[in-house]
């Protein structure tokens, strides 16, 4: 469902000219992503020499310069299900996102948010990291949180549904994932790197309103006419 429809159907207040560009999206770099980001990562779970090579390793960075792992991190995942949620994440919200960067920045718009999410998420566990030599992180999370969280702003009453059946408002959503990625980022006791999924956040919101800051006015008076 679009927003436009939500518009419709539950009195999400999408901005007149917000809305046109966010409804039919055409999608083809999401689709791009999907598709290189499946396929490097079933090949790297059968390969380990690749998946060395493409995983966020800091020592490599910051002491061979291979800054391409900055990037490259994002494209591996540790198994089916960490990459499974997350492409079905980056394909219901980044088909909608990739109209909204393309109508804005052009064709290649959502590609250079989606890298920068990818780049920005990380780089404080790299800067925390650099001299860890076994320190390792994968995955599209970071990226893909700054995709959901551009997309609340958005569409803050829109339902999204946590493990396929419990539906809840986007905003309440992105309230519970935020408390909850900054309590397990302090606990530490998981292997799951919640800074990145933070810092991918705070990446989608502030870069979306630079791109069109009457994005920020249309989320403030979206909050004030909720749709349940």
């Amino acid at each position: 469902m679009t927003a436009c429809a939500v518009d419709k159907i539950g009195r999400e207040r999408q901005d007149a000219e917000l809305c046109p560009t966010f409804a039919e999206p055409p999608m083809p770099i999401t689709l791009v992503i999907l598709a290189i980001t499946c396929i490097v990562s079933f090949m790297a779970f059968k390969n380990s020499r690749l998946m060395n090579d493409l995983i966020l390793w800091p020592p490599a960075i910051a002491r061979q310069r291979e800054y391409h792992r900055l990037v490259t991190y994002g494209v591996v995942h540790a198994d089916f299900m960490h990459l499974l949620v997350n492409m079905i994440t980056l394909f219901f919200f980044g088909r909608l996102m990739e109209s909204f960067f393309t109508a804005r920045m052009g064709p290649l718009g959502f590609a250079l948010f989606y890298i920068g999410g990818l780049v920005v998420s990380i780089l404080p566990t790299y800067l925390k990291n650099r001299a860890n030599p076994s320190y390792r992180s994968l995955g599209a999370s970071g990226a893909v949180s700054a995709v959901l969280f551009a997309f609340i702003l958005l569409a803050p009453w829109v339902k999204i549904y946590v493990f396929f059946a419990l539906p809840i408002p986007a905003i309440i959503y992105a309230v519970l994932y935020t408390a909850y990625s900054i309590y397990m980022d302090r606990q530490g006791q998981d292997n799951v790197n919640h800074s990145a999924h933070l810092w991918g956040a705070l990446y989608g919101v502030i870069f979306t309103l630079l791109v069109d800051p009457r994005v920020l006015p249309h989320f403030l008076d979206a909050l004030t006419h909720p749709a349940f």
